[in-house]
């Protein structure tokens, strides 16, 4: 049974011996210098409510930077671009977007793609909404953690502390100015709730007890349902009863019992959500004890960075065998691990807030170590917005030490100073840091200046080139970003030459350029190395559509939709195909499967508006031009085929301005006999 000392908090000495259960309370001075007690509401009225203002708005003033910023090509494009889930008007949206049969990305976190549905409902596809949110919830979760950290060891100075290391800290920038990051500061959210919450029920008793209890419980929920690796916090909270001196009893097991029951329910959804789209693999380059040595490499890491946050970049590649070995030098971690274990056991065993901090730090990281390999990167910045609250709490609690007294107080003043410099110098690192997320090429650009030898920093510069390259109509840019794509594209197959998705890129760029027979033996290299990539099929239905091998061309985007039923290109590629073989109803139909799966694709409409215009149905054909015109305003082409259609229907007025807007957005192709029966 818990006592009363154990449910009011941790108990510190103060310097006269006399324990103490609340926070020290603030002295003022009289005139004779005569210390006398300062109103306790003074702290809480004012101070309080100055000191997390001021941790507010410092927090958003570093991180302002992120509002001018774009939507990258690093996940942003599955999470928010051609995310279906968010654009989805039907009555069963909602339910959709919580069903494990619709992850995204391979994960499962509804409650994070319900915000991005509520954004995309109201702006679209403005970038700046998604930033401003992802700002103000990183303000929210500072504010959170200032009042975690004040409830749970009454000390100002230390809450103060924490806050605002964590608010202005550069390694928390991915997970604020990457759009796609968002789930790490949404759950962060409802995850330190639910440990506030936690602290709360402890010290009640009778029905408030329970009522904590329950509230915790559902903010638990809600922060797996943001991202499900808050599976961490039932043995986040067995942290906490340590540092409350909780009197072990077997209700640390049973009143948690629930919470790990969710983790473990969380656990499945997410395995069942990966196996939904394949993402089950393993990369079985390292042996067991060399996946050892780059878990405790990258365990340094996180802990080299919390203090010096440099050479920060959104992607960390593994690090190159040589002669099939991992280089010696990174067996010298794992020593430095236990070199720091030792040291923590023999200076710091007793401490328990230095215990408190280490533990929460480490429960939260642990699974994040890559000793069970995920995804490509040894390290994720975004992977300690949590964790490194244990490392800001051990900060927090040496320097409020010295506010425990008068005798140190100077000291402590000074220290706090220190603190508060260190973070405003944290705070001009991030806002730096902000404009490196500005668009995919700073991204890119970076990654590649800090990280030369890798090839993932090339493939997605290329990439957005090639995108830029594919909406570019100035002969002069065709030519240099077409250049500039090609070269990423081989730089990275040079780094790797089995990297399936530079080869895929390259064959199309061949296919671009009507090197078609070249594209053709790309395709084939790439089918070597894997044959169940939907990309090559895709490119090869286009190809032997052009070579009119249309069997083949069939074979192939059949294939492709088998191989990823989600497929929007593909659907409108295939649909492209059957109008050019004369199955013109089909093609409608893989029009509308295309345009239901990405609605903001302006080709689909375009393409289906052809069909219609041939059909003679040039209402409809209106609706779908005026639709695609919606989503691509500049596009030329569409203009031209909305001025014919007009012209068909009598409205010549508005035919001949279309002709001059597809002139002005740069289409070439225009008849001189229409535009002169239009005058």
């Amino acid at each position: 049974m818990a006592t009363k000392q154990n449910i009011q908090g941790p108990v510190r000495a103060n310097p006269a011996g006399r324990t103490q259960t609340t926070a020290p309370k603030a002295k003022v001075y009289d005139k004779n210098n005569t210390p006398t007690q300062e109103p306790a509401s003074f702290l809480t009225r004012y101070s309080q409510i100055f000191i997390v203002s001021g941790i507010a708005l410092l927090t958003f003033l570093f991180y302002k930077a992120c509002l001018d910023n774009k939507l990258t090509n690093w996940d942003d494009l599955g999470y928010i671009i051609t995310n279906s889930l968010i654009k989805d008007t039907s009555a069963d949206a909602i339910k959709n977007i919580f069903s494990t049969d619709h992850p995204v990305m391979g994960n499962y976190h509804p409650l994070t793609i319900l915000l991005y549905y509520f954004e995309y409902g109201h702006y679209g596809l403005e970038p700046w909404i998604y930033h401003f949110d992802s700002v103000i919830l990183h303000v929210l979760v500072t504010i959170v953690v200032y009042f975690f950290i004040k409830v749970l060891t009454g000390r100002t100075v230390a809450a103060t502390v924490v806050a605002l290391l964590f608010g202005l800290h550069p390694m928390h920038v991915e997970s604020v100015a990457w759009a796609a990051g968002r789930k790490d500061v949404l759950y962060g959210l409802f995850f330190l709730l639910s440990c506030t919450t936690y602290v709360w029920y402890l010290r009640s008793t009778g029905t408030r007890k329970t009522i904590w209890y329950v509230m915790g419980l559902v903010l638990f929920t809600l922060s797996l349902l943001s991202k499900s690796v808050a599976v961490s916090l039932p043995v986040t909270l067995f942290a906490i009863d340590y540092l409350e001196k909780r009197e072990w009893s077997f209700m640390w097991i049973a009143e948690k019992i629930p919470h790990f029951g969710l983790s473990v329910l969380f656990g499945v959804l997410s395995v069942i959500a990966q196996k939904n789209i394949g993402a089950m693999t393993l990369d079985a380059h390292f042996n067991p004890l060399e996946r050892f040595a780059l878990g405790c490499y990258a365990l340094c890491n996180y802990l080299w960075k919390a203090i010096v946050p440099a050479g920060l970049s959104n992607f960390y590649p593994y690090p190159l065998k040589v002669n099939d070995s991992l280089p010696a030098g990174y067996y010298v971690y794992p020593l430095i691990i236990i070199g720091l274990a030792v040291a923590v056991f023999v200076y710091a065993r007793k401490n328990r807030a230095v215990i408190f901090g280490l533990g929460f730090f480490l429960i939260n990281i642990v699974l994040l170590l890559q000793f069970i390999p995920v995804g490509g990167a040894i390290i994720s910045d975004r992977y300690g917005y949590i964790p490194y609250l244990g490392l800001f709490f051990i900060a927090g609690w040496f320097i409020s030490e010295y506010f425990e007294g008068t005798e140190k107080i100077q000291t402590g003043k000074i220290l706090l100073g220190i603190i508060t410099g260190y973070s405003l110098v944290l705070g001009f690192v991030t806002n730096e840091r902000c404009k490196d997320w500005y668009d995919s090429v700073t991204l890119w650009k970076d990654d590649i200046e800090k990280h030369p030898e890798a090839p993932v920093g090339y493939f997605y510069l290329g990439q957005e080139y090639f995108t830029r390259y594919e909406l570019a109509t100035n002969a002069t840019e065709l030519k240099m970003l077409g250049d500039s794509s090609m070269y990423c594209f081989n730089q990275s197959v040079q780094r790797k030459p089995d990297y399936i998705n530079p080869i895929i890129c390259i064959a199309e760029m061949q296919r671009k350029n009507n090197q078609i027979e070249e594209a053709k033996k790309t395709y084939h290299q790439a089918l070597k190395i894997n044959d169940k990539n939907e990309s090559i099929y895709l490119g090869l239905g286009v190809v032997y559509a052009i070579q009119k091998q249309y069997d083949s061309a069939d074979y192939a985007f059949k294939k492709a939709i088998a191989i990823k039923p989600f497929l929007p290109e593909g659907y409108s590629n295939y649909a492209n195909f059957l109008d050019l073989e004369g199955k013109v109803d089909s093609a409608v139909i893989m029009f509308g499967v295309a345009i239901s799966q990405n609605p903001d694709a302006y080709i689909p409409y375009l393409n289906r508006g052809r069909i219609y215009y041939r059909q003679q149905k040039y209402d409809i054909a209106i609706k779908d031009l005026n639709k695609a015109l919606d989503i691509n305003h500049e596009s030329g082409e569409t203009y031209y085929m909305r001025a014919l259609t007009y012209s068909k229907m009598g409205n010549k007025a508005q035919a001949l301005l279309d002709v001059a807007k597809a002139k002005s957005y740069g289409f070439n192709k225009i008849d001189p006999a229409l535009e002169q029966s239009l005058k």
